[in-house]
């Protein structure tokens, strides 16, 4: 199979977004629009890619997730004109896909019947079309009476009978790349808008007998592309129909998949319930059995089987088995969780480690701290791990226990089953078996009240 390559068009401002930012950067379920479609070429079997940018370039580079080529089209003068900028890349060998930034729900799996396509038909380009009932704006694909592809014609061009046609360019192809660049030499801007028109390389293929094509997509969803907020918020919902029905037919109980909000990137296995308003964000994995409560926010973040998170945070961590998380639970970045562990109620932990079977149960910090297994936290327990210049640690080792509204001031140590007392301020490491004190001696004022009133 020869060579595939991608050229993805990425260069207009999208003013109808009224947004400061460049269009395709605009994001669903977490994703860009452009890092949808850069997937998509890759999914397809696209082995190097570039992305023409113009507004906001740097934006662009710097926002998408991929590791992709980048030319320049300075001035924004048609789809022909952007395809122009990226000649050096199309080359002469292999085939070439050319798609846009701004068109997230193409599939790898579209993309790749439309190669196939074009490769078993021998076509020098294939056009990706759909059928839609309300063609308004689209270019049209023009047969004759034996089904014969014979142009593709812009709106704006068309005639009254051609308006009529159903069938719509996507303006997504596939073309030999040789023959792709040569036409290229033959464009015009002699049309309505004084653009250079991609869909004008096909006359000059034809004109050498060579083969063009439309495949017909019965997915017609699949071309939508997103000029304004609410075409990106109706691209938005399909999105997410889509990534939450392949979930359910895993396996998963999404109780509400309006109101359900998954990654495309995410994974989550059988058996698993997720209850509405729920946001799975980015490459988190949840395993088997586990139950993700409503209101809940899990970003790029592992979680383990028969996990219970209920109205909570969790941010760029780990979570082991047969653990609860919650309710108002916040776990920020770099925090392992052990397994059968319960981190309860309005409690924060961030860039700790807490081991096995170990008890968080509510209105607690634990920062920068490393916590062994069976510690038992009080309510209102604060590791103090910043001094105003520096974050530092604490350790608390195997079978500690914290008392209620205690104070670890770091760098300290709570070494194995040692215990500290309810209200202290622990400044110095506490040996094993010993219990820590740090707190003034109880002194009652008698009469106070009635001498202050």
């Amino acid at each position: 199979m020869s060579r595939l390559k991608a050229v993805i068009l990425a260069a207009g401002a999208g003013t109808r977004m009224k947004s400061e930012l460049p269009k395709v950067i605009h994001k669903i379920l977490g994703k860009t629009m452009l890092d949808y479609v850069i997937e998509a070429a890759m999914e397809a079997g696209a082995e190097d890619i570039v992305v023409v940018v113009g507004h906001e370039s740097e934006i662009v580079k710097k926002e998408i997730s991929y590791n992709v080529e980048f030319v320049l089209q300075e001035e924004q003068l048609g789809t022909g004109h952007a395809v122009m900028m990226a000649k050096d890349f199309i080359g002469d060998e292999g085939n070439v896909l050319i798609l846009f930034g701004d068109t997230p729900l193409i599939t790898g799996d579209t993309l790749a019947k439309m190669v196939d396509y074009h490769i078993r038909h021998n076509n020098a380009a294939t056009l990706l079309s759909t059928i839609v009932e309300d063609p308004t704006g689209y270019g049209r694909i023009i047969r004759d009476e034996s089904n014969t592809f014979i142009k593709s014609i812009e709106h704006k061009d068309a005639t009254e009978k051609e308006k009529i046609v159903k069938e719509i360019n996507s303006g997504m192809y596939c073309f030999d790349a040789k023959e792709l660049n040569n036409a290229l030499d033959y464009l015009t801007n002699d049309n309505a808008q004084g653009e250079y028109y991609l869909p004008d390389t096909l006359k000059t293929i034809m004109a050498k007998h060579l083969n063009v094509n439309a495949m017909i997509s019965d997915i017609s969803e699949d071309i939508l592309g997103v000029n304004s907020r609410v075409q990106l918020y109706q691209a938005g919902q399909i999105m997410q129909q889509r990534i939450n029905y392949k979930h359910m037919d895993n396996g998963v109980t999404i109780i509400n998949p309006l109101c359900t909000y998954i990654s495309k990137d995410a994974c989550i296995n059988s058996d698993t319930i997720i209850y509405p308003n729920s946001f799975i964000e980015g490459k988190t994995i949840i395993g088997n059995n586990c139950i993700i409560g409503s209101n809940s926010k899990i970003v790029n973040s592992n979680i383990g089987n028969n996990i219970n998170v209920e109205s909570s945070t969790i941010l760029d961590s780990s979570i082991s088995d047969n653990t609860n998380v919650g309710p108002y639970a916040y776990i920020r970045p770099n925090s392992h969780i052990g397994s059968n562990v319960k981190i309860g109620d309005f409690v924060e932990i961030k860039n700790s480690s807490v081991g096995d079977n170990t008890k968080v149960a509510h209105l607690t910090y634990i920062g920068d701290a490393d916590v062994g297994k069976n510690v038992n936290f009080g309510c209102g327990t604060v590791v103090v791990n910043y001094d105003g210049v520096n974050k530092n640690r604490t350790v608390i080792e195997d079978n500690a226990f914290i008392g209620c509204n205690t104070n670890l001031v770091s760098p300290v140590k709570v070494n194995n089953n040692a215990y500290t007392a309810a209200g202290s301020t622990i400044t110095k490491d506490v040996p094993e078996y010993s219990l820590g004190i740090g707190r003034a001696r109880q002194v009652n004022i008698q009469d106070w009240v009635r001498k202050k009133r």
